[in-house]
């Protein structure tokens, strides 16, 4: 979704919001960059209304910040922040897993494993968006089966804050083949219904995840622009 094109003024706001975190996440709009809602909304094609209300959705979740009078910027990546942020991700992904578990159905596991094969398709063809997409599928299943509207609230506020990194990631194919191999691992220990084994393989999982991003930090990646 380009974000040049004008947005229909039906959407407005929602899919200024849309837009704005698909350019975040992609690294368009990169760690640090200041925005002017008004070089955006003239960019979008609409007043400033929306293109505020967008951007103080996006500073909610954690991906704007602002010091009023001073600027609006892209929030800056930082090892310490990503590394709680991962920390959180992984006790609630764990307690999904460990609920879900006894709970999901074949139908639960086919969709996990129609996933991971998207997901492997989109890592051989390079196609990061595709990457992510299919890997969000494949953790929406259990998040689902858990059946816990606060649990999945708050994985859906923190996931974009994530997404940023494992775009990041899966665009240089970097632990790929690992997670593809992972998320098969995963299916086989839920469908013999073992949920502690499962939670505690997934929260391997993260853990190497962790790892992968501090390789990105260490190779600079995430640096801010020069001002």
């Amino acid at each position: 979704m380009s974000l040049d094109r004008p947005v229909s003024r039906r959407l407005l706001s929602d899919e200024v919001f849309d837009r704005l975190r698909d350019s975040i996440v992609r690294g368009e709009l990169v760690p640090g960059e200041k925005v002017k809602d008004g070089e955006l909304a003239e960019r979008l094609g609409l007043s400033r209304t929306p293109v505020r209300e967008a951007l103080a959705r996006l500073a909610d979740i954690g991906l704007v910040e602002a010091k009023p009078g001073v600027y609006t910027r892209i929030t800056t990546l930082n090892r310490r922040d990503v590394a709680k942020t991962l920390a959180v991700l992984r006790s609630l992904d764990r307690l999904a897993i460990e609920t879900a578990v006894p709970v999901m159905t074949e139908q639960d596991l086919q969709r996990m494993r129609e996933a991971n094969r998207v997901f492997e398709r989109a890592v051989a063809t390079e196609d990061t968006a595709a990457a992510l997409a299919a890997d969000d599928r494949f953790h929406a299943v259990p998040i689902e089966a858990a059946d816990n509207p606060v649990l999945s609230r708050i994985v859906g506020q923190l996931h974009p804050q994530i997404h940023r990194i494992l775009h990041r990631k899966f665009s240089t194919l970097l632990g790929g083949r690992n997670t593809i191999e992972h998320h098969d691992r995963l299916i086989e220990v839920c469908a013999g219904g073992d949920a502690s084994a499962a939670a505690e393989l997934s929260g391997r999982h993260w853990s190497e995840l962790g790892g992968h991003i501090n390789e990105l930090f260490d190779s600079n990646q995430f640096a801010e622009p020069a001002v």
